[in-house]
This record gives structure tokens, C-alpha cells and sequence, in this order.
């Protein structure tokens, strides 16, 4: 699985999806529970434009997955279209990407 981060330095998920300039990606290695990081996204952001999803999904389009700080319901309307899901999380990169996996898999194990 591929995940983005929405991060201004590559150590802290805090930046808004609509104005992420750098996204720092993973890969999620389900068998040895383990991230890899693959590379940094760069997004040219236009300072005058209230939100630019469109540029900043294309940047990230192999990744199902990104956690950024905030989006806002355009975002998610552009992001569900294209296939991405977004969750919204802050603190260390580290931190939101266990997070979110140990959910994916808590909610795995739930039987109904």
C-alpha cells in the first residue's frame, strides 16, 4: 500500500491537503510490517488560488492513501473521485502512519 503525507519537512504531518506543497511517500510492506520510504512530491502551489486538489492528486495518483492535517469537502469529493483516500491526522510522520495501518487492521479482525 501507498501512502502520502501532507508534510512541510518530512517529519511531521502539517500541512492542509489543498495547499500541500511537498508530500513525502511510503510503501507499506504488509508482510514485514514495515514503511519504506520512496520519495518526496513537490507541488507547485499558486500563493492567489484557495485550493489546488486537482495538481496535488495528480502528484500522488499511485498512492491510495493520504494523511494530511486538514481537507476540506471539495477535497474530498476530488479525491474520492479519483480513487484516493484521505484521513485526516497530525503529528510525527512516523506516528500517523502506524496509526493508520493499526487501524486498517483492527477494523480487518472486526467480525460482525
Amino acid at each position: 500500500m501507498r501512502i502520502a503525507v501532507a508534510s512541510s519537512n518530512g517529519e511531521n504531518v502539517d500541512l492542509h491537503f489543498g495547499k500541500a506543497r511537498s508530500l513525502f511517500v511510503y510503501e507499506y510492506d504488509e508482510e514485514k510490517d514495515e514503511f519504506k520510504f520512496i520519495d518526496q512530491r513537490n507541488v507547485e502551489i499558486e500563493v492567489d488560488m484557495k485550493h489546488q486538489n486537482p495538481k496535488i492528486i495528480k502528484a500522488i495518483e499511485d498512492c491510495e492513501v493520504c494523511i494530511c492535517e486538514q481537507f476540506g469537502p471539495k477535497a474530498a469529493i476530488y479525491s474520492e473521485d479519483a480513487g484516493l483516500k484521505l484521513v485526516k491526522d497530525e503529528g510525527t510522520v512516523e506516528e500517523v502512519l502506524r496509526k493508520y495501518i493499526d487501524h486498517v487492521n483492527f477494523m480487518k479482525n472486526i467480525k460482525i
